[in-house]
């Protein structure tokens, strides 16, 4: 189904002709979205499309959970997924559009970091 990260254009169950921006609207950059609001304290967009790229998403939700244990303020960690059964691919050609095609739409890293008081 159609997710804030599908493309445009991008084939989903919810979007069999392709996602469509008048009807479906744009894709949403979530973390650069919430980067705007007060009281927004961490925000990385991260990947799971390979074992290094799994462990550096273990490590932010570590940190997004640390920091709100801390009282830090809002944390979240965006994860870009491969999803080849509904993309129609296998599994690493999946990882590979991942790395490919979704990063350079929707950015990997820190989009925020407030220091904590």
């Amino acid at each position: 189904q159609m997710a804030p990260t599908t493309l445009l254009e991008q084939v989903t169950t919810t979007t069999p002709t392709g996602r469509d921006p008048g009807i479906a609207g744009h894709p949403v950059k979530v973390c650069e979205v919430l980067a705007m609001l007060d009281g927004t304290s961490y925000l990385e967009r991260v990947a799971v499309s390979s074992p290094a790229a799994v462990m550096k998403t273990k490590k932010a939700i570590a940190k997004a959970f640390q920091r709100q244990i801390d009282g830090c303020g809002f944390s979240l960690v965006e994860i870009l997924s491969p999803c080849p059964t509904n993309w129609k691919m296998g599994e690493l050609q999946a990882c590979e559009w991942v790395d490919e095609v979704m990063a350079k739409h929707f950015p990997l890293g820190v989009m925020k970091e407030v220091p904590c008081s």
